[in-house]
């Protein structure tokens, strides 16, 4: 997280004084500021701050308050020179590769497919949907940036038709100018927060496939109900477009499913409100990794992951935003650890398939333990 920010401010500088074609090459991924059109009807938003012109969380200082205690030369030096030494793997982690004949059979049953972090590709009522894509190799303005620990275990071209994709908000490992410009020339539909419709249309994408939503609101394509719902975060990929975009979680209902996909958040009061208003879920993606006390405001840690699950009253409980990108200082493994660890004590459902596996959500399933190939430390 203080790396990717150190770094964006050396490049935005180089965009912003055009020092050289591959500069200005790079500055088209920090993405574009909402119209003054759009702006004007931000305006209502209870989540917009109309005299910062930026949007907030519900205590609307909160980052700022933390930033203020965190940014700062101790805390960088230790993301660029401290942490756990098995931040990354030291060797490539155990994924499948996806079966998508199988992905595609009819069923009644919720498939799942977890690409590492949170790029996640579901089945339900016979509809494929994809949220927060990172497939490029790498993600931030350059390519040696943001570095995953191993290449995508599938192609963009290797997909099955997508109907609709979700995005939950505008940071570089939740949304990736080369994933979303794959999907230019197809029929797919995106479903977004408020100002992040702005990136997408930068991009190439008709504004007429794109719908944007508050916090609350929802919109039903194909017989599938997304609604937004509160997180507790920020957004913003360069200088000039700190939290012009909002940020949310979000609630997938068919007819026979309901989801709910945390995306980044800190822990606060918006879980229990989503939980007594449109729980149960039958699955929860949960983030579960990245996290630091430093930042608590805007990351779970991970008891309060488990607590999050309880607030939402789901049955069982898939890890995301782990897996694939050292963001904070702990190493690898140790989120899936301590919360297999957590699940287990507290009689959880856990559901952490590898990498590229596609995994039927029913009483059926077992998780196995494949991180532990790869790491030998035990879970707290």
């Amino acid at each position: 997280m203080r790396l990717l920010k150190t770094v964006l401010i050396v490049l935005l500088v180089g965009c912003l004084l055009g020092v050289g074609g591959v500069a200005m090459v790079g500055c088209s991924s920090f993405g574009s500021l909402p119209s003054d059109e759009q702006v004007a009807a931000y305006q209502n938003s209870l989540n917009y701050d109309k005299e910062r012109k930026v949007f907030v969380n519900r205590r609307p200082r909160l980052v700022e308050e933390m930033r203020k205690r965190t940014m700062n030369f101790a805390t960088t030096k230790e993301f660029l020179f401290g942490g756990d030494a098995e931040r990354i793997p030291s060797e490539a982690l155990p994924e499948v590769r996806t079966d998508f004949a199988r992905f595609s059979q009819a069923g009644d049953d919720l498939k799942v497919v977890w690409f590492g972090h949170s790029s996640v590709l579901m089945k339900l009522d016979g509809k494929n949907v994809l949220i927060d894509p990172v497939l490029s190799t790498s993600t931030g303005p350059f390519g040696f940036m943001m570095k995953r620990f191993q290449k995508p275990v599938i192609e963009l071209s290797e997909l099955p038709e997508i109907d609709v994709i979700i995005v939950s908000h505008d940071h570089w490992d939740h949304l990736d100018m080369d994933s979303i410009k794959f999907f230019k020339n197809k029929s797919t539909r995106f479903v977004v927060p408020l100002g992040v419709a702005a990136h997408l249309t930068g991009w190439g994408i008709e504004a007429s496939r794109i719908q944007e939503l508050d916090w609350w609101q929802g919109v039903e394509i194909a017989g599938i109900k997304f609604t937004a719902t509160p997180a507790q975060h920020f957004s913003g990929r360069g200088f000039t477009n700190q939290n012009k975009s909002l940020w949310a979680s979000w609630v997938i209902k068919s007819s026979k499913h309901n989801v709910y996909f945390c995306a980044d958040s800190g822990y606060d009061t918006h879980f229990r409100d989503i939980g007594e208003k449109m729980g149960p879920f039958d699955l929860a993606f949960i983030e579960n990794g990245q996290y630091n006390e430093k930042w608590r405001e805007v990351h779970l840690l991970p008891d309060e992951s488990i607590q999050a699950f309880k607030d939402l009253n789901a049955k069982r409980y898939f890890p995301i935003h782990w897996g694939m990108f050292s963001l904070a200082l702990h190493s690898w493994s140790e989120p899936i650890e301590k919360i297999s660890a957590a699940t287990a004590r507290e009689g959880i459902s856990l559901v952490a398939p590898q990498i590229g596996e596609v995994v039927t959500i029913n009483d059926q399933y077992v998780t196995q333990t494949w991180w532990k190939k790869n790491n030998s430390a035990k879970a707290d």
